[in-house]
């Protein structure tokens, strides 16, 4: 049965999509069976492995919203399977709050397909708001991209407040999966400083291995490919190669 892990964190501009979308494709490539699910309105993930959203037949918000079985949505690509967004998705969070059991939408879909992947990773939007809230009810655990600057651990105080709300009024099997230090520029004391900080904060939760400032990792998703396939000997994909055999070890192989 497929592990269902939240990338979530609510400060944009931390790699949170690039970390989902790069972590499927070099999961993929290490025989993993892995289903993105891209839960942001902005529909990064889905461009980023290559799914064309203008040709799209269903999205994840005919899945939620108008009950289309998660089997006609997913769409298999080199590098993942991958359940769609779309702008639609937007309006989502308000139709959701006049339907039966809101908050477990995505997690009842979703569970009609866990049992053909090893991991589905819900690419969560940069907000704590209903889509978020679904995609943490629907969650085994989060992984939590933090940025290696100086506002990182700003809003992680109020993600952990969230969490922790989640775990006791919706979903007490909600844990910290992992912690993916991004942006890191080992030149500076100050990246070091912050690594050292998160750390800290989450004991045996941070990966070893953080994801340097890659201008590859910037490029990849204008040609709607993971960073491990538009320049997979970049630093960028070595790092998300690296985490992702983390991950493999730490699933179990």
């Amino acid at each position: 049965m497929g592990r269902m892990i939240a990338v979530v964190n609510q400060k944009g501009g931390v790699g949170k999509t690039t970390t989902a979308v790069n972590l499927t494709a070099a999961l993929t490539e290490l025989g993993k069976k892995v289903l993105l699910c891209d839960f942001d309105p902005q529909a990064n993930a889905t461009s980023g492995l290559g799914v064309n959203k203008r040709k799209l037949k269903h999205s994840v918000y005919d899945v939620v919203i108008n009950d289309v079985p998660v089997t006609d949505a997913i769409v298999s690509t080199n590098f993942g399977d991958v359940l769609p967004s779309t702008a639609d998705l937007a309006g989502a969070a308000v139709e959701l709050l006049s339907m039966p059991d809101p908050n477990h939408r995505l997690r009842n879909a979703l569970e009609q397909v866990q049992k053909n992947y090893d991991l589905i990773f819900i690419d969560c939007p940069p907000s704590l708001e209903m889509l978020t809230l679904n995609g943490l009810a629907a969650a085994d655990g989060i992984l939590v991209p933090v940025q290696c600057e100086y506002y990182a651990l700003e809003g992680l105080t109020d993600l952990m407040t969230t969490l922790r709300m989640v775990k006791k009024r919706i979903n007490p099997r909600l844990e910290i999966f992992g912690v993916v230090l991004t942006m890191f520029d080992g030149r500076t004391n100050f990246s070091t400083q912050v690594a050292q900080e998160v750390r800290r904060h989450f004991p045996g939760k941070v990966y070893a291995n953080a994801v340097p400032r890659n201008v590859r990792l910037a490029e990849a998703p204008s040609h709607g490919l993971p960073v491990t396939a538009y320049d997979r000997h970049s630093r960028g994909a070595a790092a998300y190669k690296a985490i992702a055999e983390e991950i493999r070890k730490q699933t179990g192989g």
